[in-house]
């Protein structure tokens, strides 16, 4: 059963500016609207797996085993710092170019994706999320708890493709001077690499 309750602790936690906020937006400041819906796709594609390994127990796995755990957190922290290294050298980036946008479509959701895929910590978070919200007197938890994990994913959708066209109405700005385009795309370097760094230093 939805309750208000799961609905608005889904809501609160997905407004919480992540990587995959980050990338939307930056999305959508780099390479305009349709991208940003793109990047949304990709981000929230990349929560399906998490979901399932949720559902299907390897959740238990990922939290016992450490060379599991660490494997995938440090190909999520190498993966960050190489879209930080992107992001700061790719002086081309806010050129307008509908065709480039198009060629790089499945690009941007692929990297969406693997954003999401390569953060071990969304696994144990949903571990530890969703089975609250699931009713002791369900006659069909499984069930249940797919319903609310599709709910989560509708919400993480919404929110972030209203980040993205957010941000578009502020490309505007971003594309008129050459030194915003420049303090943004290292702006968004570092929060990248950021990231990076809090996800290689976190414990478990």
């Amino acid at each position: 059963m939805i309750t208000l309750e799961f609905l608005i602790t889904s809501l609160i936690v997905v407004l919480i500016p992540g990587t995959g906020v980050i990338f939307t937006v930056s999305t959508a400041l780099l390479q305009g609207r349709k991208a940003s819906v793109l990047a949304s796709l990709g981000c929230t594609a990349g929560i399906v797996p998490h979901l399932l390994a949720t559902i299907f127990g390897l959740a238990a796995v990922m939290h016992t085993s450490a060379l599991a755990f660490e494997v995938l957190r440090y190909a999520g922290v190498a993966y960050l710092f190489y879209i930080a290294w992107a992001t700061w050298r790719d002086k081309g980036a806010f050129a307008v170019d509908g065709e480039a946008a198009q060629r790089s479509g499945q690009a941007i959701a692929l990297k969406a994706f693997l954003l999401n895929i390569l953060n071990p910590k969304l696994t144990i978070f949903f571990l530890a999320f969703l089975p609250q919200f699931v009713s002791p007197q369900a006659t069909a938890p499984m069930a249940q708890l797919l319903l609310l994990a599709g709910v989560f994913m509708a919400m993480t959708l919404a929110v972030f493709v209203v980040y993205g066209l957010l941000a578009h109405q502020f490309r505007q700005v971003v594309m008129g001077s050459a030194r915003v385009q420049a303090w943004m795309r290292r702006g968004f370097a570092a929060a990248f690499a950021g990231l990076g760094a809090q996800l290689a230093l976190q414990n478990r």
